[in-house]
């Protein structure tokens, strides 16, 4: 029988490699979205989250869905209602899919999540494994009520596996193609003090940590999604502009500027997350790319 995956945020940069690569390994992919997608291996089927709207149909064969949807949180500035959005955009859409599969037969037994590294928020020096608490701030309580919503689906008999995401480095999108383009045009330089760290995955290893949850079934439960090797802002920095080849001449761009042009959304480039990773490492996942230099070397080479 041919294994049938629904992917929510299908169209974002990490639902699109996953999607291409698992439809090269033979699965049949189709996505949740607000629009028709273009590619056409891809079934796409509609739905409102505002207005609690899905077409039904996008369950059908479907064994495993993975859950990706939400608002970019840095995006735009975090007013309230946006605050609101980037929440409702995760937790509402999971909740659909949980009313539909409660109401309409299906063979459904997986759900893979995004969650964040978000989930733990700033804890300067700290190294955080998946029993380490999260803080009460905006960042810690979007990622804690995303991942409660996800885990209703254990009333379902779901199998959830929950990953706590950190920075993906993708040439085209994201944190890295930020970073990149003001030390392409000779601007670049470390933010605030440069000593926060960043907890890093190259896009191919999520993909890989998506599969290696998908193929094997004993896996639950939540799991942070980073290399073995974190690195502080300044050190990323460094070495985007080493594999660029380009020169940082200016001073670290000033905490103060930061928080006076984000507000609170600083938080999100200021803050310092350093996870720990045994926990996917000792369940067998290998990572590709588990060194800053090879990531990047593979991305820009």
């Amino acid at each position: 029988m041919t294994k049938r995956i629904l992917i929510t945020g299908g169209s974002g940069s990490v639902g699109t490699a996953l999607s291409v690569s698992l439809l090269r390994n033979g699965y049949e992919v189709c996505h949740l979205s607000r629009s028709r997608g273009k590619t056409p291996d891809i079934a796409t089927f509609i739905w409102n989250i505002a207005k609690g709207e899905i077409d039904e149909r996008c369950i059908e064969g479907v064994n495993t869905i993975i859950h990706l949807a939400g608002a970019g949180i840095a995006d735009k500035r975090w007013t309230d209602k946006r605050k609101t959005e980037i929440i409702e955009s995760r937790t509402h859409s999971i909740a659909l899919i949980y009313d539909l599969l409660s109401r309409k037969k299906n063979s459904v037994k997986t759900v893979l999540s995004a969650s964040a590294s978000g989930f733990y928020s700033n804890r300067g020096d700290q190294l955080l494994d998946e029993n380490a608490l999260p803080l009460n701030d905006f960042m810690s309580n979007c990622c804690v009520l995303w991942e409660q919503a996800v885990d209703k689906g254990s009333k379902l008999g779901l199998r959830i596996v929950k990953f706590r995401t950190g920075v993906i480095l993708d040439k085209n999108s994201g944190a890295l193609a930020k970073i990149a383009q003001p030390i392409k045009l000779g601007f670049g330089s470390p933010l605030g003090s440069g000593n926060q760290w960043i907890s890093w995955i190259e896009i191919n290893d999520v993909v890989s940590m998506y599969e290696f949850a998908l193929q094997n079934k004993e896996l639950e439960g939540v799991f942070n999604m980073a290399t073995p090797n974190p690195v502080t802002n300044d050190q990323l920095t460094k070495a985007i502009a080493q594999q660029l080849n380009k020169p940082l001449w200016l001073p670290n761009v000033p905490a103060f500027m930061l928080k006076l042009l984000l507000g609170e959304m600083s938080l999100v480039v200021l803050g310092s997350t350093k996870m720990q990773v045994n926990k996917i490492q000792n369940a067998g996942f290998n990572f590709a790319y588990a060194d800053l230099k090879s990531a990047l070397k593979n991305i820009y080479g």
